[in-house]
Formats: C-alpha cells, sequence, structure tokens
C-alpha cells in the first residue's frame, strides 16, 4: 500500500484531525483547492486507509469519571496467548479508556477513568489484580492531560555526522 503523502493530504488530514465534522466545501477552501478534488483526495486517503475512522471525543469529567490513571500492569507467562486474554478482558472493562502493549518493566499501560479514589481501587484491587496473569499493577494519577492528537508530518531526521571538522578539512584538500 502506497502511504507517501503530499502537502495537500497533510493539510487535509490536519483540518479533519481538528474538525472531523467540517463541510467538504469548506475543508477544499481551507487547503486551497477545488471542492471535487478534495472530495477525491478524502477518499482516497481513506481507501488507503490513512484515514479510519472518525470519532466524538466525550469529556469524562462531563459524564462524572473526573478522576483519570495509568496503570502499569506485569503479565505472567510472556506468552502470546496471555497476552491476548489480557487485552481482550482489558478493552470489556467498561472504565478503560485506552490500551498499550509495552516494552520495559510493564507489559501494558492502561488508561482508564474512574469516578474517585474509592472507584479506582475497588477497579486495581478488585478487577485487574484478580487475573491469574497479572503479577504486578502500579497505578498513577493523572494530573492532567495534554495531548496532540493531530498527526503531522514527519520533520527530516538530522543525524551528526561521524566525521570530525579535522577530517573533513583534509578531505577538501587536493
Amino acid at each position: 500500500m502506497d502511504t507517501r503523502l503530499d502537502a495537500i493530504d497533510w493539510a487535509i488530514l490536519e483540518r479533519l484531525q481538528d474538525d472531523a465534522t467540517i463541510q467538504n466545501k469548506e475543508l477544499a477552501a481551507q487547503v486551497g483547492i477545488a471542492p471535487s478534488t478534495c472530495l477525491d483526495r478524502v477518499r482516497r486517503l481513506r481507501d488507503r486507509q490513512v484515514i479510519v475512522g472518525y470519532h466524538a471525543e466525550v469529556s469524562p469529567e462531563a459524564v462524572g469519571l473526573a478522576l483519570q490513571a495509568i496503570l502499569a500492569v506485569q503479565v505472567r507467562p510472556h506468552t502470546r496467548e496471555v497476552f491476548a486474554r489480557f487485552v481482550d478482558f482489558a478493552l470489556d472493562v467498561s472504565e478503560v479508556r485506552a490500551l498499550f502493549h509495552v516494552s520495559g518493566e510493564a507489559d501494558f499501560l492502561v488508561h482508564v477513568a474512574c469516578v474517585d479514589t474509592r472507584h479506582l481501587q475497588q477497579l486495581v484491587l478488585d478487577v485487574v489484580q484478580t487475573r491469574k496473569e497479572v503479577v504486578a499493577v502500579h497505578s498513577s494519577i493523572v494530573y492532567e492531560q495534554v495531548r496532540r492528537d493531530a498527526l503531522r508530518p514527519p520533520e527530516p531526521v538530522r543525524t551528526p555526522s561521524l566525521i570530525t571538522p579535522r577530517a573533513q578539512a583534509r578531505r577538501k584538500r587536493p
């Protein structure tokens, strides 16, 4: 699948990530192309699975789930079957907002939203830690969440030269 994107594709993606409800005519005007061209590009981005869906973001505070936390969970044994079982379990827990399988000391980072600390305690002790594959859970309360949802084009990577300035000067001599 070809995933090369030009500047217009990136502009379309940035605006759609900021507001997925934007009308095609307005989107086209903002990125400086004709509405028909814009519609074709958005369709192509969906067909190429660059755009994989649209969603509404819900405020946890507005629905009574003001306490958010990250659970660092270790599971054993390290097998695909155990990991798959834990993922299935975690995604069925209503408090789970996101799940990350990671490297390092924890196997999973689980983002949860709870009513209060008592709710978080019950979730950790009575739900997560009761799983036989879970060997450790460490929780961290989220004080503030600042995030940027929009993916942007990557900056070119600048790698430092391994050639010293002295060696570079010698190379320039005839």
